[in-house]
């Protein structure tokens, strides 16, 4: 393996592009340029449920994994969540209701709200992600693998869609940058 001595990652990561959710990558030397896409899967607690529909929704996960016949990686990342712009959505519906119930049951969000706040508190939402590769050659095939990976979760029970450059993006951020968006901006010259 080949060691960089660059400072910036993009030197030694092989991503070429993001494009209609999927990340172009330079492959193996044999390979050539790959294309890795995927899903992401809406999160679900199947353990607040019944025993029985526990154990069906891992029946079926277990079905669907071994209709796979590619490779493909299981991703969860952590996104930072912004407990701030929730609050001030609260503290807007508290100001607008007469129910004192309803504004009693506000209070008590807000209360918790408070909870979250704080530089040493970190609000995530955890994300999860089924990704493959294929050549670009293969379009047809990555579409019908996307749909697949779709329809087959939603047999088990989980919501799915198709990658987005921005999804890509939180992958990246979270593998990266230590889940720290990062925005970039117009770089300007003076020559």
């Amino acid at each position: 393996m080949q060691s960089s001595t660059s400072q910036y990652t993009e030197d030694w990561i092989p991503v070429n592009n993001i494009q209609s959710g999927m990340i172009e990558v330079q492959g193996r030397p044999l390979e050539g340029k790959m294309i890795v896409t995927g899903v992401r899967i809406e999160p679900r607690n199947i353990f607040i449920s019944d025993e029985e529909v526990q154990n069906r929704a891992i029946y079926q996960l277990r079905n669907f994994y071994n209709t796979l016949d590619y490779e493909f990686w299981l991703v969860c990342c952590d996104r930072p969540v912004d407990i701030n712009l929730y609050k001030s959505e609260l503290e807007v519906m508290l100001n607008k209701s007469d129910s004192q119930h309803v504004r009693k049951l506000i209070l008590q969000d807000l209360k918790k709200c408070d909870m979250f706040v704080g530089p040493a508190i970190n609000a995530v939402d955890t994300e999860f992600y089924i990704l493959f590769k294929d050549s670009p050659k293969n379009m047809e095939r990555i579409q019908k693998r996307i749909h697949n990976l779709i329809s087959g979760l939603a047999a088990a029970g989980l919501v799915s869609r198709q990658l987005t450059d921005d999804d890509i993006r939180v992958l990246l951020d979270s593998f990266f940058n230590d889940s720290k968006r990062i925005e970039y901006g117009t770089v300007m010259s003076d020559v």
